[in-house]
């Protein structure tokens, strides 16, 4: 296996697996989430998002090139409040990897892989957020020493579909 970074003209290859792992939060969180964003979205989505000179994009290839899984990052500066002091932080914003690949420690090795080039561009705190029922990511990240420090909650109001529902 090889961790790579990826250019932005490459984000077509991370969508069959952005769609895996939106499809998991879909089914959790229908209304949160579109059920099922075209691929041409996607894909420019990505292609934008990734073009950003903060946002990485590290892939984990097998020897025959196949994709395995990705891993996508973002450098944030986070200035000094009279509350907390200053910090340069690796934020996680999504880790998949394919399921014939799971459990082999491709996801360790793209967390390993964006913690070293993390830390030789200066930072010093790792951060990541996922979702409750995402059990895999948070054995992921507690394997690793990331530990929750904060819970973050919603309130939504009902979507129009929902209100239309309950109308007929």
């Amino acid at each position: 296996m090889e961790i790579l970074p990826i250019a932005p003209t490459e984000a077509a290859c991370l969508v069959p697996l952005l769609k895996d792992l939106h499809a998991l939060h879909v089914a959790h969180h229908p209304e949160r989430y579109a059920a099922e964003p075209a691929e041409a979205d996607l894909t420019a989505w990505l292609t934008d998002w990734l073009a950003s000179d903060k946002i990485e994009a590290l892939v984990a290839r097998s020897p025959l090139g196949v994709t395995m899984g990705y891993l996508i990052w973002e450098r944030e500066e986070r200035a000094a409040l009279p509350t907390r002091a200053a910090e340069t932080r690796a934020m996680l914003h999504h880790i998949a990897v394919d399921a014939p690949f799971q459990r082999i420690g491709v996801g360790k090795a793209l967390m390993s892989a964006m913690k070293a080039r993390a830390l030789a561009a200066g930072v010093d705190v790792l951060g990541a957020t996922y979702a409750p029922f995402n059990a895999a990511s948070a054995a992921l990240m507690h394997s690793l020493g990331l530990r929750p420090v904060l819970t973050y909650a919603e309130w939504r109001a009902p979507s129009d579909a929902a209100q239309d529902a309950t109308a007929v």
